[in-house]
């Protein structure tokens, strides 16, 4: 097996525990359009803000897709960055130890410029790929595909830590390996769509043992 030179994460519920808020935000918008989705939140979860107006919201009058676009844009750039338990140690133990690391994440710039800049990671990452450089978003692999060229590794050298689905499927179809955070998701669905499942980091120690 190829050594593992990479470590790609995505941000929301991975490295910040955000998606409880982003599941009464998400919610709360398919219930106001009578979208008539199950577990909307879920369905969208990993997916560009974009691509979500175009996929369930395109129906609607251009204004008023403008109105929920500037809505999510408010929501993102006042909503906390709660840590996942022990992502810190384990981010701190992978630049001491060399590893190259990035952020593959379907949200926008402004977001995450605040959002690393509180976490005090704004110099931390060698690469953040955000949905202002894609054309398409999860599931399709080409974030993670971007982040790996931009780090010159190939993509058996990468292992992407994923929450969601879309985003579980992307990593695997750019070719890595995926270990999926139970975060968002039930370790029961995860399993067996991933390589393993973490509920966080804080077994530092076993996760050491998946990069090998």
């Amino acid at each position: 097996m190829t050594k593992i030179s990479t470590v790609l994460f995505d941000f929301d519920g991975v490295i910040a525990d955000t998606e409880p808020q982003y599941d009464i935000h998400i919610n709360a918008l398919g219930e106001k359009y009578n979208l008539g989705v199950k577990n909307f939140a879920l369905q969208v979860k990993g997916t560009t803000s974009p691509d979500i107006l175009k996929k369930y919201f395109n129906h609607l009058p251009s204004k008023e897709q403008s109105k929920i676009a500037k809505e999510l844009e408010d929501f993102e750039l006042n909503m906390d960055f709660p840590l996942v338990e022990g992502v810190m140690g384990f981010i701190g133990y992978l630049k001491e130890n060399n590893y190259k690391t990035g952020i593959v994440t379907s949200s926008q710039d402004l977001k995450m410029k605040r959002a690393l800049n509180i976490l005090q990671l704004s110099d931390t990452f060698d690469v953040v790929v955000t949905a202002a450089r894609i054309t398409e978003g999860k599931p399709n692999p080409m974030c993670y595909k971007l982040a790996a060229e931009d780090l010159h590794s190939s993509p058996p050298e990468c292992v992407v830590f994923e929450d969601s689905l879309h985003g579980i499927r992307a990593g695997q179809d750019a070719g890595m390996r995926v270990i999926g955070v139970s975060t968002t998701i039930p370790k029961e669905i995860l399993s067996g769509k991933t390589n393993c499942v973490i509920p966080d980091f804080t077994d530092i120690q076993q996760i050491i043992k998946y990069l090998n």
